[in-house]
C-alpha cells in the first residue's frame, strides 16, 4: 500500500485527530468530511476501532503500509512493552526529528528535506528519511541548505521542542538527547489496539 499523499485536512477530519499537530485542521470543522458529516455518527466495531487507531498512527508518521508493519516488527524484538517500543522507534525516525527540532513545519516538509539531501547526521548527508537515530546523535542542516526559505519560516513558527532533542539555533544542529518517554508521545493514541489489530 501506498503511502498517502492526498489532502491531509480531510484524511485528519476523517480519523478525528490533527494529523499536522496543529490541530488547525480540527478547528473549524470537527467532523468527518462529506455531505452528511456532521451527522454521522457511526458506532465502529471492535475490528473498526483497532483499525482506525492504526491508521491515526500511520498517517500521522506518514508511513505507507509496509514500512509501519516493518517496524511495528522490529518493535517487537526489543525489551519492553511492544506498542510502547513502536511509539518511540517512530518518534526517533530522522523525519520526525527533523520535524521536532524546528526544521519543517509537517513531518512531510520534513521528509522532503531529508529526501532531497539536506540533512547530514553526525556530519555525513543522510537522505533516509527512516533512518533512525540513537540517543547522542547530531543532526543538522548541510552548509549548502541553511538558507533555505521553508527552514527559516519552520525556525519562525516553532512553538514547542521536545526535551528529548537539544537545538542549536545558530548551527541549525540537533542533539537527540534520550530516547523519549511514553508520556512524552501523542496521548490520542492507544497503542494497545495497534498490538491488538496485528495479533488477529
Amino acid at each position: 500500500m501506498a503511502r498517502y499523499t492526498g489532502p491531509a485536512w480531510k484524511k485528519s477530519r476523517r480519523l478525528g485527530i490533527s494529523l499536522s499537530g496543529t490541530g488547525k485542521e480540527l478547528e473549524k470543522r470537527p467532523y468527518v468530511p462529506g455531505e452528511h458529516g456532521p451527522t454521522q455518527r457511526k458506532k465502529l466495531t471492535e475490528y473498526g476501532v483497532q483499525l482506525q487507531e492504526k491508521q491515526k498512527l500511520r498517517f500521522m508518521y506518514g508511513l505507507n503500509e509496509r514500512q509501519f508493519k516493518r517496524t511495528f516488527d522490529k518493535a517487537g524484538k526489543i525489551d519492553g512493552v511492544h506498542g510502547e517500543n513502536f511509539m518511540i522507534l517512530l518518534e526517533s525516525r530522522l523525519d520526525n526529528l527533523v520535524y521536532r527540532a524546528g526544521l519543517a513545519r509537517t513531518r512531510r516538509g520534513a521528509r522532503q528535506l531529508v529526501n532531497h539531501g539536506h540533512i547530514t547526521v553526525d556530519g555525513k548527508r543522510v537522505d533516509i528519511p527512516s533512518y533512525t537515530l540513537k540517543p547522542g546523535q547530531v543532526f543538522g542542516v548541510r552548509e549548502k541548505s541553511q538558507n533555505l526559505t521553508s527552514i527559516s519560516e519552520a525556525r519562525e513558527a516553532i512553538a514547542f521542542t521536545p526535551e528529548y532533542v537539544n537545538v542549536d539555533g545558530e548551527k541549525l544542529e540537533t542533539t537527540f538527547t534520550r530516547l523519549p518517554e511514553r508520556s512524552e508521545l501523542s496521548s490520542e493514541i492507544t497503542e494497545a489496539l495497534i498490538v491488538e489489530w496485528y495479533s488477529r
